[in-house]
């Protein structure tokens, strides 16, 4: 079966939905989402956006914080971009009737590490889920927006998959849409093709390469595995923002697909890191204390650990206003009672946990990858805002200001493509079989992220890289070989996603002679004088 439309948009959080509101101001726009609409991590953000919108903050403190931040390696064009216009996505937000928290009728700017000042547009603990709200509410209004849920993108139609295309160079190789996974009847999922003029990738991080994460069960990585596979570049996979602070109970349960988050806003209000003995510990790391960078915090956390032989820290929170903490964040308060901890007597206990890929496709200043007519906005892209590390909050406003980008040079442009002589094949899938050895999946799923954990975590060596990288090349072999005999489903295909990321980190992270950001090696412990970009591109393609 297939389907044409102008613009194919693959991802529902908040790049995917800005993205699709844009387009359809002048597109038929297709919507694709694997989960429900509302499952994403978007979803799962809970402390805020950060923009320059408070007196006494400007522009250039925002671009310097975020600059610092990166350790060396944003683009300061993409981050003067990402500051400047910022302010009027946030107003097209509220306009759009996202409710952020207000105090004495002004926007309630708060702290977050790594920032010089309050700038933190948020709705209590829950900004993504708030702002997910707003959107759907608005995308749910637009006539010439279709979203299909349950649908599960799984490779990219470019020229090599249509007969007299298929030796297109990779350099001028055009993206054409998407195979996607009909999956909401398990037992006749069907595939179906989708042809469009653009495609938007928005299909978030990957998260659940890792054993721990703060990402939900859907972050698996399939935009960027998926446009490696085209052929399109990816960028610093090595740079994986390990959140400091993800509660230490819900980690613990290697059944939980995701860990519960403890916000960045948890230390900006004043809690205090401590180890088990009761001292805090985060001057002996940082001048800066709880409010360094994540990556500071992250690795002192790991580092106490090491040192100690416990299992978490706590966040104290104990010193403030029972009050002001159970105003400030509601939804964490709520959950960690639910688990016997009252955050307002009780520390509450936490681990690092992996959060985010400030790596990705790479995209220029318009959210254009390397394959023409493909587009990736949000933590699938490479915009190079966030460098080596990201800055707190910066990445909710690079979804929206990238989003628009996206659209924008689309609107200029979509009226020149035609995809009417494109007809690539259907899926053919005769010939395979129907899974019966699904345990194979899970055990393999189970080793992959216990794998990355333990070799490619906060901090890595050659050896746990060789280590990692010769077994992750027999996954793939096990992997590849069932996913030709067999018809596809879910899991098989996420499974393939988190491989193909797994191996573009081990990669990116061996070409890397240094620290730098969240990039910690023991075997180069330092910083090298010249930063620079890991680039990759699959260019090899078989017939």
């Amino acid at each position: 079966m297939q389907i044409k439309t102008d613009i194919l948009i693959i991802g529902s959080g908040i790049a995917g939905l800005f993205s699709a509101i844009k387009a359809s101001e002048y597109a038929n726009v297709i919507l694709v989402t694997k989960k429900n609409k509302s499952e994403s991590n978007t979803n799962y953000a809970q402390g805020g956006i950060a923009s320059v919108l408070g007196a006494g903050d400007s522009f250039d403190e925002h671009i310097n914080d975020t600059l610092v931040a990166g350790a060396g390696l944003c683009n300061k064009k993409t981050v003067e971009i990402l500051v400047k216009e910022g302010p009027d996505r946030i107003r097209e937000l509220i306009k759009l009737g996202t409710d952020f928290t207000m105090k004495s009728g002004e926007l309630d700017l708060a702290m977050e590490g790594g920032h010089s000042k309050k700038r933190i547009v948020h709705s209590k603990d829950l900004t993504g889920k708030e702002v997910e709200r707003a959107l759907i509410d608005k995308v749910s209004q637009i006539p010439n927006i279709t979203v299909l849920e349950d649908y599960l993108a799984i490779d990219l139609i470019t020229e090599h998959n249509i007969s007299n295309l298929k030796h297109m160079p990779i350099s001028s190789r055009h993206c054409f849409g998407a195979y996607v996974l009909d999956s909401k009847n398990k037992e006749s999922a069907a595939i179906i093709t989708i042809i469009a003029k653009a495609t938007i990738l928005a299909t978030g991080g990957a998260g659940q390469v890792y054993l721990h994460t703060t990402n939900p069960a859907i972050a698996t990585g399939d935009g960027i595995a998926m446009s490696y596979r085209a052929g399109a570049k990816v960028g610093n996979m090595e740079f994986i923002q390990f959140h400091p602070t993800s509660l230490y109970q819900s980690i613990s349960n290697t059944e939980n697909k995701h860990s519960f988050l403890i916000s960045e806003a948890v230390r900006g209000f004043g809690g205090i890191l401590k180890n088990l003995s009761g001292e805090s510990f985060m001057i002996k790391y940082d001048p800066r204390k709880e409010l360094a960078p994540r990556d500071i915090v992250a690795r002192a956390i790991d580092s106490e650990l090491k040192k100690r032989g416990e299992d978490y820290v706590v966040l104290d929170l104990t010193h403030k206003d029972k009050a002001d903490i159970i105003d400030h964040f509601p939804n964490i308060y709520s959950y960690c009672l639910n688990l016997n901890i009252d955050i307002t007597k009780d520390p509450i206990p936490v681990v690092p946990a992996a959060h985010y890929v400030c790596g990705g496709v790479v995209v220029d200043e318009f959210s254009r990858t390397s394959l023409l007519n493909l587009y990736a906005v949000g933590e699938v892209a490479m915009t190079g805002v966030h460098g080596a590390n990201r800055l707190a909050s910066n990445s909710l406003l690079e979804a929206l200001v990238f989003a628009e980008r996206a659209a924008i040079d689309l609107n200029n442009n979509i009226s020149g493509i035609s995809t009417e002589n494109i007809n690539p094949p259907d899926w053919d899938d005769s010939g395979t079989l129907t899974a019966d050895e699904k345990v194979l999946i899970s055990h393999s799923t189970k080793e992959l992220k216990q794998l990355m954990w333990d070799y490619v975590g906060i901090v890595r060596s050659n050896k746990r890289l060789n280590n990692a990288a010769r077994r992750i090349e027999i996954l793939f072999e096990e992997v590849e070989e069932y996913y030709k005999k067999t018809k596809v489903f879910d899991s098989l295909i996420e499974l393939r996603n988190l491989i193909t990321c797994s191996h573009l980190i081990i990669k990116s992270a061996s070409f890397r002679k240094e620290s730098r950001g969240l990039h910690f090696t023991l075997d180069y412990p330092e910083t090298s004088i010249a930063p620079v970009d890991t680039i990759l591109q699959n260019t090899y393609q078989k017939s």
